[in-house]
């Protein structure tokens, strides 16, 4: 089984893979159960958020990881996959603006 460190490395890759932009990992361990990191990438468009979050699942099926669930699909504005220990967001810039994560999550 992969560490969390790589699979969060493959995730990572898998994002530039297709271009996503202004990728960030957070540690959120000491905040939550639910997840040790939380991902968040934009993507231009509803489109390549879609293409992003199918190359994360195809590449976290290669190393032979279960993806629990894939929320947001449909619309596509904000694709979560959630890999158990690592969650991530994929959204477009005004979506990502609104919802600042980042902030939400930074434990400050």
């Amino acid at each position: 089984m992969a560490s969390v460190k790589n699979i969060q490395k493959i995730i990572i890759l898998a994002l530039e893979d297709i271009k996503a932009f202004d990728i960030i990992s957070i540690d959120v361990k000491k905040l939550t159960s639910v997840a040790d990191f939380m991902i968040i990438a934009s993507a231009s468009s509803s489109r390549q958020t879609k293409a992003l979050a199918r190359n994360v699942v195809e590449k976290i099926k290669e190393i032979g990881i279960e993806v629990i669930g894939i929320e947001g699909d449909q619309e596509g504005d904000w694709v979560l996959v959630d890999v158990g220990d690592i969650i991530v967001h994929i959204m477009t810039p005004p979506t990502r603006a609104y919802y600042n994560l980042e902030e939400l999550w930074s434990g400050s």
